[in-house]
């Protein structure tokens, strides 16, 4: 019963698809890393019958992109891409851990945060204008794996505040059990990908533990430890990782 009123509380935070209520209660908390990686996967059916969709319907390669990067916008309501706006924004300022963490939190949306959602948003689409029906299906398991690292990062790394979302996800999980289970979402995630397809696999792994290994890096040294904000600027940034990778790998084997 604690398993599904985490996962009802981790979609209820992570996406906009209507949740049958759970009290936030520190019991109820504890499994919310670990079910975070399901919304995932439910972006990832979507976004594969999206695509199934378009094939189907006369429209062009514009539109059909379009539709690809706004699905997983939709669903979640851009909680991630608000972290990753804002953390964009604090990277931007020449200041002190403190400071950073302190522009995290302003609700004002300054330039550097305008330019990089215009950057962002640019590759993205250029990316996956280049997606074809055959490196789609390598693509999916991605929306599992970047919120497994996200998840993995928020639950076992330093943090860098004592309050806040991701503070009481940390303080509540059960910190042994979450982290094995998320190592084996990614490990079936990874083996997904390997089975789809495994030279895009490499590349789409490697790409995700290059962004991982930066998010660390970055995160402890900025900003002294990880935020909630900071959880989602790496997922954003690991999956815009991952496509770009297949799509490169693709051009240059094909």
């Amino acid at each position: 019963m604690r398993l599904i009123n985490s996962l009802k509380i981790a979609f209820s935070m992570y996406t906009r698809i209507p949740t049958p209520k759970a009290d936030w209660t520190e019991q109820n908390m504890r499994y919310v890393m670990c079910c975070f990686p399901c919304v995932g996967l439910l972006i990832g059916a979507a976004v594969w019958a999206a695509g199934r969709l378009l094939d189907a319907l006369p429209f062009g390669r514009a539109f059909d992109t379009a539709v690809l990067l706004l699905v997983p916008l939709f669903i979640t309501g851009g909680i991630h891409m608000d972290g990753f706006l804002d953390t964009v924004d604090a990277l931007s300022a020449y200041q002190p851990a403190e400071r950073r963490l302190e522009i995290l939190k302003d609700a004002h949306t300054g330039a550097f945060a305008v330019i990089g959602a215009a950057v962002y948003f640019l590759l993205d689409y250029a990316v996956w204008s280049e997606v074809t029906t055959e490196t789609l299906p390598v693509l999916l398991p991605g929306f599992v794996l970047s919120r497994v690292l996200s998840a993995f990062s928020v639950t076992v790394w330093q943090g860098a505040k004592k309050d806040g979302l991701a503070a009481g996800f940390r303080q509540a999980a059960q910190k042994r059990f979450t982290a094995a289970a998320l190592i084996l979402e990614g490990a079936a995630a990874a083996t997904a990908m390997f089975v789809i397809c495994p030279r895009a696999a490499f590349l789409e792994t490697a790409a995700a533990a290059g962004a991982f290994v930066y998010y660390r890096y970055m995160a402890y040294r900025k900003f002294g430890g990880v935020t909630g904000d900071l959880a989602g600027w790496f997922l954003q940034v690991c999956e815009l990782a991952m496509a770009g990778s297949v799509v490169i790998g693709s051009a240059l084997w094909s």
